[in-house]
């Protein structure tokens, strides 16, 4: 198996090097190793230069995980593309489940990630507007390199929940993705927990927009964005009540997501129509080439 680790970072120099350490141990000396750092100012990139085990160095100056990607793949040639956190150590057991998944004829495979800062549980799929979907972590995943081809990477709108759209394309291509729990990773969480607030807009306009772009302006669409606004401010309310959240917080929060949400949708609706294809990403990989600031390449 011919592959290729992407390892995403920003300003996490430590455990950058954790995560190259466990990459250097527990895969093959001919797995190609990839960072992409950006824009880092904790001394990443001397880091990651003194090291003899990361076949390129990507520096990029956008802070989006969908560009990280999108700039590892572009540099990456093995047959199979894994992303990373850099956060995130992989266990002995890692390697091979992807290579046996992936030799077994399967498209995309993910696993679990311990000590993260998310509860997301992409063991079962999702059904929407007729499509199963199951999601994957972004940061712990591996494609076989023509379904990556087939979708043209991720899409570099959205600054959060990337992972989320790419799934829900990949579905409508008709790829499968599996969830093994041997292809684990392991997140050291700092002292405060590991954990930052939502930023509400984001999300919005992300769940907005990815809906709106895959389905177009379905009753369904209007629904899951309306359901998951209401279930969300109730537990704002709920935060209130616990002395967790103030009223004014939440009414930011909600003029947040309302004015998200709309950009979302007309974004989406707009992408929708300006990429007809069955790829639905009109801000994926072919659409730009300056992605990277300086590349050190030592193959």
């Amino acid at each position: 198996m011919a592959l290729s680790v992407v390892v995403s970072t920003l300003n996490d120099r430590e455990r950058l090097l954790s995560a190259l350490d466990a990459l250097a141990e527990r895969t093959p000396a001919s797995t190609e190793v990839i960072v992409v750092n950006g824009p880092s100012s904790d001394g990443t990139t001397g880091a990651v230069r003194d090291r003899d085990d990361v076949d390129v160095l990507v520096e990029i100056s956008e802070r989006n995980p969908n560009v990280s990607r999108n700039a590892g793949l572009q540099s990456a040639t093995g047959e199979v593309i894994a992303f990373l956190d850099g956060g995130y150590a992989i266990e002995h057991s890692w390697y091979d489940a992807v290579e046996q998944a992936i030799g077994n004829g399967t498209d995309i495979i993910t696993g679990p990630v311990t000590g993260g800062t998310t509860d997301r549980d992409l063991r079962n799929p999702r059904t929407v507007a007729g499509r199963s979907v199951t999601h994957f972590d972004g940061d712990n995943v591996a494609f076989d390199r023509t379904v990556l081809e087939a979708v043209d990477g991720f899409d570099e709108y959205l600054e959060v929940d990337g992972d989320r759209d790419c799934a829900h394309r990949v579905a409508g291509l008709g790829f499968e993705t599996e969830w093994d729990a041997d292809m684990a990773a392991r997140c050291e969480v700092g002292t405060d927990g590991g954990r930052t607030d939502r930023d509400w807009g984001r999300a919005y306009r992300s769940l907005s927009y990815r809906l709106s772009k895959n389905y177009g302006p379905r009753p369904t669409v209007f629904a899951r964005v309306a359901g998951s606004a209401l279930r969300d401010g109730f537990g704002g309310v709920r935060g209130i009540l616990s002395g967790e959240e103030t009223p004014t917080g939440w009414v930011s929060d909600g003029t947040d997501v309302v004015t998200n949400t709309a950009c979302g949708l007309r974004d989406g609706l707009c992408a929708r129509y300006s990429d007809r294809s069955a790829q639905r990403n009109p801000h994926g990989l072919s659409m730009r080439h300056d992605r990277a600031v300086r590349v050190y390449d030592r193959r």
